[in-house]
């Protein structure tokens, strides 16, 4: 992939664009095996590769410059606005809606926030787009003080935007490296951007975690259903499930899902999915996945974890280790916690794994992992 805006020193993001792809996914795999210690007896399969180009399904734009010259992208060393309207990283229908997203902060009378002075109120600017070209947009802003503004000029935007489905402010008053704050308005009747994904229909809504790779988590999401299947599970448990991507794939007739997740708008989402496929024994549980397996009674034939960057944690990996659970889906995007967490679990053996490039040209990955209680 090549990007003027990397040749131009302007945006080194992707730090490993200099180096072409194929061995930027040998080097991965080396690295993820070798902080895995490369233990004997496991199966890799082939890395999972994504497109170079055009592969991120959301774009995370801080919004910088005046109203009446706009910035969408990054800032520099200096606290001011670098323009990335360009990127290449992002899919046609995101890439198209950022020009007319500029000219609605214009028209909107939208003040970008400017960190150095700590004045503004316009943020960042979420674009999220799905397989079938959808859009879903929410605009982070410092106050309510230019909400009204919005709700007068969306149809304008919706008019430049016919594929502006999902529409919403979110409100982040504080001065800190913090994406989005915890109160979010939608604008629009319709409240979920559905993510099509191996025939399913993913509901996300605006404050919903999704993996920012679509094609590339549409094949996590069947490789763990394939080992899954493989075992004859009955029984899953998906802890930390998000939109419930593992858990919503996982449902079979005669087998039981449940899905566990903090976000009660990811809950949400989940349902929405599991009733409009009609997928039986699937339940979804708003709460903390580790009080929620230390409260347990029984253990399922499976659970599949999803943690955070962080990893599970000493708890939860320990009860795991202890609760005599016969197989756990580890999918990890980072290799460091992942080894922190495997080393309290001793009795489940790593029998299988592949690493998925979710990220490229970024030392970033996803890695699938079987394991086994011996």
């Amino acid at each position: 992939m090549r990007c003027g805006y990397f040749d131009a020193g302007v945006c080194h993001s992707c730090t490993l664009l200099a180096q072409p792809y194929p061995e930027q996914v040998d080097a991965q795999q080396r690295h993820v095996r070798t902080v895995l210690g490369d233990p004997a007896g496991v199966t890799w399969l082939p890395t999972v590769t994504s497109a170079e180009a055009g592969f991120r399904n959301k774009a995370k734009m801080v919004v910088a410059g005046t109203v009446d010259a706009p910035t969408l992208g990054i800032l520099d060393a200096h606290g001011h606005g670098v323009d990335l309207q360009g990127c290449p990283l992002y899919p046609p229908a995101v890439s198209a809606a950022l020009p007319p997203l500029a000219a609605f902060v214009t028209r909107a009378g939208l003040v970008p926030y400017d960190v150095p002075t700590r004045r503004g109120e316009l943020k960042h600017v979420l674009v999220t787009g799905s397989p079938d070209g959808e859009l879903l947009v929410r605009f982070v802003l410092r106050s309510t003080e230019a909400l009204a503004r919005i709700r007068k000029h969306l149809p304008s935007l919706q008019a430049a935007l016919p594929s502006l489905v999902v529409a919403s402010v979110n409100v982040q008053p504080a001065h800190a490296a913090v994406l989005e704050g915890d109160r979010e308005i939608l604008l629009t009747e319709r409240g979920t951007l559905r993510m099509r994904v191996n025939g399913l229909d993913l509901h996300l809504r605006p404050r919903s975690f999704f993996q920012t790779n679509t094609d590339v988590a549409a094949a996590l999401y069947r490789q763990a259903v394939a080992w899954a299947d493989e075992a004859e599970v009955a029984s899953a448990w998906d802890l930390y499930c998000g939109v419930g991507g593992f858990a919503l794939h996982l449902a079979r007739p005669g087998r039981t899902v449940v899905g566990v997740e903090t976000s009660a708008e990811a809950v949400a989402s989940a349902e929405q999915t599991a009733h409009d496929a009609g997928l039986p024994g699937t339940r979804f549980l708003a709460g903390d996945a580790t009080a929620f397996a230390l409260a347990a009674h029984d253990v399922p034939d499976l659970v599949v974890v999803n943690p955070p960057r962080r990893g599970l944690g000493e708890p939860l990996s320990r009860w795991l280790e202890g609760s005599g659970v016969p197989r756990v889906l580890y999918s990890s995007c980072h290799s460091g916690s992942l080894a922190r967490d495997l080393a309290h679990m001793p009795s489940l053996r790593l029998v299988r794994a592949q690493v998925l490039d979710m990220f490229p040209h970024t030392g970033h990955h996803e890695v699938l992992t079987l394991l086994e209680r011996r």
